[in-house]
C-alpha cells in the first residue's frame, strides 16, 4: 500500500513499546526521589499528630537511606529467574509497600 497511511515496520511487527532491561541514571534518580517524597510526607503526617493503621504500617518500613539499592530497584519476583525484577518492569511500582520484599530475597 502506498500513500501516507502505509504499513512502516514497527506497526507491523507487533512490539512498538519497548521496555529497557536495566534503569538508567535517570530512572534510578527519579525512583531515589518518589522514595524521599513518600518518606517526606510520611514524616509530616505523622508529626501533625494524625494516628490511622497505615500511617503506623509505614512507620515500620524503611526510609529511603536505609533501604539497600537491591531493594529500591527491584523487586521480587516468583516467576522471574533469581525472583527478582526490576520496579520499572511492575505496574505501580512507587507505592510503599514494595519496599519489604519476602525474607531471603
Amino acid at each position: 500500500m502506498l500513500g501516507p497511511f502505509r504499513a512502516s515496520s514497527p506497526s507491523s511487527v507487533g512490539l512498538l513499546w519497548k521496555m529497557p532491561w536495566r534503569m538508567s541514571k535517570t530512572r534510578k534518580m527519579r525512583q531515589r526521589l518518589r522514595l524521599k517524597a513518600v518518606d517526606d510526607v510520611i514524616s509530616a503526617v505523622q508529626a501533625s499528630g494524625v494516628q490511622t493503621h497505615s500511617l503506623a504500617a509505614a512507620s515500620e518500613l524503611p526510609t529511603e537511606a536505609q533501604m539497600p539499592p537491591k531493594d529500591k530497584y527491584t523487586t521480587f519476583s516468583r516467576k522471574d529467574v533469581g525472583y527478582r525484577k526490576g520496579v520499572h518492569k511492575s505496574p505501580h511500582f512507587t507505592k510503599v509497600t514494595s519496599r519489604t520484599n519476602p525474607e531471603g530475597f
